[in-house]
C-alpha cells in the first residue's frame, strides 16, 4: 500500500522560496494489523460492502464491511465482544458493557451486556463462559437484518455533488422487559453499518406497550469501555472548573484534567447546538467518563477518561405516551486510523458527503437587500444575466414570512412564480431565537421564574404557543408560495424553559428535548419538500444544508484589503472538518455593521479588481458567499466580470466543490493556498494560490498528490493553458514553481 504523507505541513520560507517539510503519517497502531491492509477507502471504497454474518451455533453475530468489524455474542443476552478497526487492526473496546441503559423513577435498568469481568484492561475469549448475562430485567428476544432505512427523504432542487442516499445494513436487536415495573416496554438496539466507510450509527428505540404514559429520567444509548490511548499516573494538579466545590468522592468521578480521550473513534450525534459553528463545541451528548471498576489502569486515582456514554446532557424527564415509540439520538461512530489532522478531516467530510448528501448541495446565490417587489424582480433578472441560480432576500429586506394574510402570501407567490419562470430559486430570511416576544411566550429562567437568561438573553420558547405558531406559519408560507430556500437565523440554540404553561413541553426537564423535536420535525418537513436551509448552528444531520464558515461580522467593516486576507483565513480554518458546500462566507456589496467606503464594493464599477478577487477567493474554494446588496452589477463591464467568474466556476464546479487539502495558511507574509482534490474526476486537482505582498513573487513548493489517486505522472496547466507533464516522487509529491503578481492570484488544473 502507498505510504501516506503528512498533508497538513509546515513551511520554512527562506530566501523567498517556500520549502515544505514533510513527516511520515503513522496510523494509530502501526503494527497492530494481523491481516492484509485494505486499500485506502478515501481513494476507492467500492469494494467495502456491509454484511451481517452468524456463526453456525447462532451465538456470534458479526457486523462488518472490510473496514470495521463489530462482533456480538448471544450468551443469554447480547454483548459486544469486539469493535475492531480493520484498517490498522486496532481494537476499540477493552471490556464488556451494557448495550444501553434506561433510568425510570430513579432506578437504572441495563439492557444487554454481561456481568463478572474482573480485569477491565483487556478482554480474553476464555473469560466468556465464566461471565453471566443479566436477564432479570430485559430479555433478549431476536435480531433482524435489513437495508439501512432512509433517515431523511431529501428532495434536491439545486446542484449537488452527491444526490444518492447511502446504503448498508441495519442490525437490530429486540428486547422485552421482564421486571414488573417495566414489563410493558420493548427496546430495539439499532446498528447501521454503511457501505464504503468505517462508520456505524447506533440508536435506541423504546416502545411503550402500557395503556398509560411512562416517564424516563434518562436514556443512555451507547456505552463503550474504550481502550485508552495514553497512560498518566496522575492528571494535572490544578483544579478544573468542573471540580470546584465538589467533594473528594465527586471529584473522582471526573476525568483528570489534561488527559486525552481516545482518538481512534470519532463520535458525533444529531443533537448539537450553541452557535459555535463547529461540532466539537456544539456537542451535547458525548461524555468521556472514568471507570472506577477498571482497577488496573495506570492512573493512580482511576481518573482516565476511557468510558464513553452517550446521552443528552440536559434532558431529565421524557414522557412517552401509550403505544408510541421513543427514538434516541443517533450516534455516529467513525473509526480513525491516523492522528493526522488532514486525514481525519477528510474522513469526517466523507462521512457527511455520504450519509447527509443534502450537505453537498451548493446553489449559486445572491443575498438581496430590498425595499419593494420591483427590486426583487430586478435582482432576479440580474441573476439570469450573470448565471446565478438563486436569490435570498437578506435580513433587513421587506419580506415577512410570519405574515400569513392572503395578501402577503399572494404577493410572495407572485414573486416566486416570476423567479421560477426565469429558472431562479428564491428564498428568504426569518429570525427565530434572538428576539423578545412576550412574558407568556419567552423562555422562562429556572433561577428567577421570569423571562431572560436564555442563550441570547431573551428568546421565545419553541414549545410556547407563539413558538408552535411560528412553526406553522413557516410551513404555511413555504407550502403556499413555492419558495425554495429558508435562511433560518437564530435557530433553537438549546434553551431550557421552566414554564409549566407552554403546550409544547411539560416543564424544565423535558423542555430542551421537546424543543429540539419541534425544530427537527420542521427541518425534515422542509427537506422533503425540497427546501434548502441555511442556519447558523450544527443541525446538518437533521436537514440543514449550510452553516456560517466561521467569521467575525464586524470584520466586514474593515477595509477590503483586510477582508480579503481574513476571508482566506476563514476559508482555510473552516474547511478542515467541513466540505466547501457546507459553509457560507460574506461579501458586503453595501455597508454592513459600520465601516466606510473602503469597506464596501459599491459603486461596483469602481472596485472591479477587489470585487473579482473576492469572488475568485470564495468560488475558488467552492464556498458560497452572501453577496449582500441591491444588485450584482451596475455597468456592463461589471456584468461581464461577474459572468466571467461564474462561467469559470461552473466549468470547474465539480473539482472546486471537492475536498480541500490545506497547503499554506494565509498570514500576509508570503503566498498562501489550497488544493482541491478528487480521484474520481478527470480533473484530479485544482490549486488556488495567492500573493498578499506588494511585490511579484516566484516560489517553488512540493504539492501533496496522494489523495488524487495518481501515483506516477500528472498533467499540469496554469489557468487551463500550457499543459506540462510532471513526475511524482516516491512520496506522491509534485514540484511546482509558480509566479504570482503583487496582490494577485493564480490557479492550476491537475489531470
Amino acid at each position: 500500500m502507498m505510504q501516506k504523507k503528512l498533508l497538513s505541513f509546515l513551511f520554512l520560507l527562506s530566501l523567498g522560496i517556500g520549502l515544505p517539510i514533510f513527516s511520515q503519517t503513522l496510523p494509530l497502531n502501526k503494527f497492530a494489523t494481523d491481516q492484509k491492509i485494505p486499500k485506502d477507502w478515501l481513494l476507492d471504497n467500492q469494494d467495502y460492502k456491509a454484511r451481517v454474518d452468524q456463526s453456525k451455533d447462532g451465538k456470534e453475530i458479526v457486523l462488518q464491511n472490510g473496514l470495521l468489524k463489530r462482533v456480538f455474542r448471544n450468551q443469554g443476552t447480547i454483548a459486544c465482544i469486539s469493535f475492531k478497526n480493520l484498517i490498522n487492526g486496532q481494537e476499540i473496546i477493552r471490556a464488556i458493557s451494557p448495550e444501553a441503559s434506561l433510568t425510570i423513577n430513579g432506578e437504572s435498568f441495563n439492557i444487554g451486556g454481561w456481568l463478572g469481568q474482573k480485569e477491565k484492561a483487556y478482554l480474553k475469549q476464555e473469560w466468556f463462559s465464566k461471565m453471566q448475562a443479566d436477564t432479570s430485567r430485559f430479555r433478549y428476544d431476536s435480531l433482524s437484518v435489513s437495508p439501512i432505512p432512509v433517515y431523511l427523504k431529501w428532495k434536491p432542487k439545486s446542484w449537488a455533488s452527491n444526490k444518492q442516499q447511502p446504503t448498508g445494513k441495519l442490525l437490530r436487536f429486540h428486547y422485552t422487559a421482564k421486571q414488573s415495573v417495566v414489563h410493558g416496554i420493548e427496546v430495539r438496539i439499532n446498528y447501521a453499518l454503511y457501505d464504503g466507510m468505517p462508520l456505524i450509527v447506533k440508536w435506541v428505540e423504546i416502545v411503550n406497550r402500557f395503556s398509560y404514559p411512562i416517564t424516563f429520567n434518562k436514556v443512555t444509548s451507547e456505552i463503550i469501555a474504550a481502550v485508552e490511548e495514553e497512560s498518566a499516573v496522575v492528571g494535572a494538579s490544578e483544579e478544573s472548573v468542573e471540580e470546584q466545590g465538589l467533594t473528594a468522592a465527586q471529584k473522582k468521578q471526573l476525568p483528570a484534567k489534561g488527559m486525552k480521550v481516545p482518538e481512534g473513534i470519532y463520535i458525533e450525534t444529531n443533537y448539537a447546538f450553541n452557535n459555535a459553528m463547529r461540532y466539537p463545541l456544539s456537542d451535547q451528548t458525548t461524555h468521556w467518563k472514568v471507570d472506577t471498576s477498571y482497577t488496573s489502569q495506570v492512573n493512580y486515582n482511576f481518573r482516565t477518561p476511557c468510558l464513553l456514554e452517550v446521552y443528552p446532557d440536559k434532558v431529565y424527564d421524557l414522557v412517552l405516551p401509550a403505544g408510541q415509540t421513543y427514538s434516541s439520538v443517533r450516534t455516529h461512530e467513525l473509526l480513525m486510523d491516523s492522528y493526522d489532522k488532514e486525514q481525519r478531516g477528510l474522513a469526517i467530510r466523507k462521512m457527511y458527503h455520504t450519509i447527509a448528501p443534502w450537505t453537498t448541495a451548493n446553489p449559486i446565490f445572491m443575498h438581496l437587500v430590498s425595499k419593494n417587489d420591483t427590486e426583487v424582480r430586478n435582482a432576479i433578472d440580474q441573476c439570469v444575466a450573470t448565471g446565478y441560480e438563486a436569490l435570498i432576500l437578506s435580513f433587513g429586506s421587506h419580506i415577512n414570512m410570519e405574515d400569513t394574510t392572503p395578501q402577503n402570501i399572494a404577493r410572495w407567490k407572485s414573486n416566486a412564480d416570476y423567479a421560477h419562470s426565469k429558472g431562479i430559486l428564491i428564498g428568504g430570511y426569518s429570525l427565530f431565537s434572538s428576539r423578545r416576544i412576550s412574558d407568556e411566550d419567552d423562555v422562562i429562567s429556572a433561577a428567577t421564574g421570569k423571562p431572560g437568561g436564555a442563550f441570547f438573553g431573551n428568546a421565545p420558547c419553541f414549545g410556547s404557543k407563539w413558538g408552535l405558531g411560528y412553526r406553522d406559519k413557516i410551513k404555511l408560507f413555504f407550502s403556499t408560495t413555492g419558495f425554495d430556500i429558508w435562511e433560518n437565523d437564530g435557530p433553537y440554540p438549546g434553551d431550557l424553559c421552566a414554564s409549566l404553561k407552554h403546550p409544547g413541553h411539560k416543564g424544565l426537564k423535558d423542555s430542551q428535548w421537546e424543543q429540539m423535536k419541534i425544530q427537527k420535525e420542521l427541518y425534515h418537513w422542509l427537506n422533503e419538500l425540497g427546501i434548502y436551509i441555511n442556519a447558523p448552528d450544527w443541525y446538518f444531520l437533521d436537514g440543514t444544508n449550510k452553516i456560517g464558515i466561521g467569521y467575525r461580522e464586524v470584520n466586514f467593516s474593515l477595509p477590503r484589503e483586510n477582508q480579503m486576507l481574513l476571508n482566506r483565513q476563514n476559508i482555510y480554518d473552516g474547511t478542515w472538518n467541513m466540505s466547501p458546500s457546507m459553509g457560507w462566507g460574506f461579501v458586503p456589496l453595501t455597508k454592513y455593521q459600520g465601516g466606510g467606503p473602503e469597506a464596501i464594493l459599491e459603486p461596483l464599477q469602481d472596485h472591479l479588481v477587489d470585487y473579482q478577487q473576492l469572488m475568485v477567493q470564495y468560488y475558488g474554494a467552492g464556498v458560497q458567499a452572501c453577496y449582500r446588496g441591491p444588485r450584482l452589477y451596475d455597468t456592463d463591464s461589471t456584468r461581464k466580470m461577474v459572468v466571467s467568474v461564474i462561467d469559470w466556476y461552473k466549468r470547474y464546479r465539480n473539482i472546486l466543490n471537492s475536498d480541500i487539502i490545506h497547503l499554506r495558511r494565509p498570514d500576509g507574509r508570503d503566498w498562501d493556498g489550497i488544493l482541491h482534490i478528487n480521484p474520481k474526476l478527470k480533473e484530479k486537482g485544482l490549486i488556488m494560490l495567492y500573493n498578499p505582498l506588494n511585490e511579484n513573487i516566484t516560489r517553488t513548493i512540493m504539492v501533496p498528490m496522494y489523495y488524487s489517486g495518481l501515483s506516477n505522472k500528472v498533467t499540469v496547466s496554469e489557468q487551463g493553458k500550457l499543459k506540462q507533464v510532471k513526475t511524482l516522487n516516491r512520496a506522491y509529491e509534485m514540484s511546482l514553481t509558480f509566479q504570482i503578481p503583487a496582490k494577485g492570484y493564480t490557479w492550476y488544473v491537475l489531470e
